[in-house]
């Protein structure tokens, strides 16, 4: 059995949770208990606290978790990355009130930054050269420079509303973090064999996210034409209709290029197209 630890609640978790369902394990996530034995996949589900989660894998209590990449850096546990995962994204940055001048990252100096990352953010001031005070405090840390404990804070941010609405602005950002899959670097042959597999489905759904199946009808004088804008997975399929001259193209899509194509299909001809989302991918 794979041991695969999981943040126990909040969005991270909600996600991990999905991930690994669409990746075809079966468990149960009631928050009830701190263990759930899966099915369709041989692991069980530890559900812990994101801070502890470093730590259960690097002593092989778990044998794999999900965690965010700025957990892992400031913990700096014997652990292996063995996936970015691609949600929960969001950056590590030092902020200050608004109203106070900032030229630079030499402003910090002499200052005082609360922070619940010390570890790094000690890393990156000595980047610098920068000697500030560092408060280490847990939750609430955007109030710290109001309260007048600090001049500055070094948190993470998604899209900024609660810097705005405590009065900080963003000035440094020293890391982008996202969900990362982590690993016991010690792992035997037969649950390293079970991450492999795991990591083969996690690759599978991620391309499949990114993708999409499309399908469009062309007249034959056009087909090299979209071929060349539709590479596919490997190459495109291409089935005649019932109507002399005409056939129909089905291929892959990457979302990020998808309303480029579509232009691009139409400006050459393709008619009645139609777009599937893709559930898995194995390539």
């Amino acid at each position: 059995m794979l041991n695969i630890a999981i943040q126990k609640k909040g969005r991270m978790s909600e996600d991990s949770i999905k991930l690994l369902r669409d990746c075809g394990l079966r468990f149960s996530s009631s928050g009830k208990g701190l263990i759930s034995p899966s099915s369709g996949f041989p692991a069980n589900i530890y559900y812990l606290r994101d801070d502890d989660i470093p730590e259960y894998v690097q002593d092989g209590i778990a044998d794999v978790g999900i965690v965010g990449l700025n957990v892992v850096e400031e913990g700096q546990n014997n652990v292996v990355i063995s996936r970015n995962l691609g949600f929960s994204k969001c950056r590590l940055s030092i902020a200050i009130p608004r109203d106070m001048n900032y030229d630079g990252i030499q402003d910090l100096a002499g200052k005082d930054i609360a922070t619940s990352y010390p570890v790094i953010l000690s890393k990156y001031l000595k980047k610098y050269g920068i000697d500030s005070g560092i408060h280490t405090i847990s939750g609430s840390v955007e109030i710290a420079p109001g309260i007048g404990l600090a001049e500055g804070i070094c948190d993470l941010v998604s899209t900024g509303s609660t810097l705005l609405s405590n009065g900080l602005k963003e000035v440094e950002v020293i890391m982008k973090s996202e969900a990362v899959m982590i690993s016991n670097p010690t792992l035997d042959l037969e649950k390293q064999s079970l991450l492999e597999k795991l990591l083969f489905r996690l690759n599978a759904v991620h391309q499949a996210s990114t993708s999409k199946y499309i399908l469009l009808n062309a007249p034959n004088d056009k087909i090299d034409a979209i071929i060349d804008i539709l590479p596919g997975m490997k190459s495109p399929s291409i089935l005649p209709l019932a109507e002399d001259g005409w056939s129909s193209i089905h291929s892959v899509v990457s979302e990020d290029d998808f309303w480029e194509v579509i232009d691009q299909l139409k400006e050459n001809g393709a008619e009645s197209l139609l777009v599937v989302p893709i559930e898995k991918m194995v390539l």
